[in-house]
């Protein structure tokens, strides 16, 4: 039996047009759904819920560009329609159709490094490894 290790930052990463653009040091997902009650005259309580859409809202912390993505001059504040990837030891988790909503950045000279940015995904998909 082999046992797989935890991730590591190479393991979460943003991926734009097939291209890993930069890796991430830790997330956190939070993923809400707006249910509402239905109601019905002469009922004390409701009588069924509808699920309501599903948004998922991640927060990243210390993006690292890739090579790649420094030399193509890629500009994170322009990046819409971007993947995030979570490889786990058991399943791949891909939040698509992402864009920003807030990027706070630091950098050192010859580096790109932003240091919490929080995006908002249409879609979550698991799979599995």
């Amino acid at each position: 039996m082999s046992i797989a290790g935890f991730p590591t930052s190479s393991d979460i990463y943003l991926e734009a047009d097939g291209v890993r653009v930069a890796v991430v040091q830790s997330y956190a997902a939070k993923t809400t759904k707006s249910s509402i009650a239905v109601e019905a005259f002469g009922e004390e309580e409701p009588v069924a819920t509808v699920a309501g859409q599903a948004a998922h809202v991640i927060e990243l912390t210390r993006l690292y560009a890739t090579d790649e993505a420094i030399r193509d001059n890629i500009n994170f504040h322009d990046l819409s329609g971007f993947s995030l990837v979570i490889c786990k030891p058991d399943k791949k988790i891909i939040y698509s159709d992402c864009q920003w909503s807030s990027i706070e950045e630091s950098a050192n000279i010859g580096s790109m490094v932003l240091e919490k940015v929080t995006l908002v995904a249409s879609r979550r998909i698991e799979t599995g490894v």
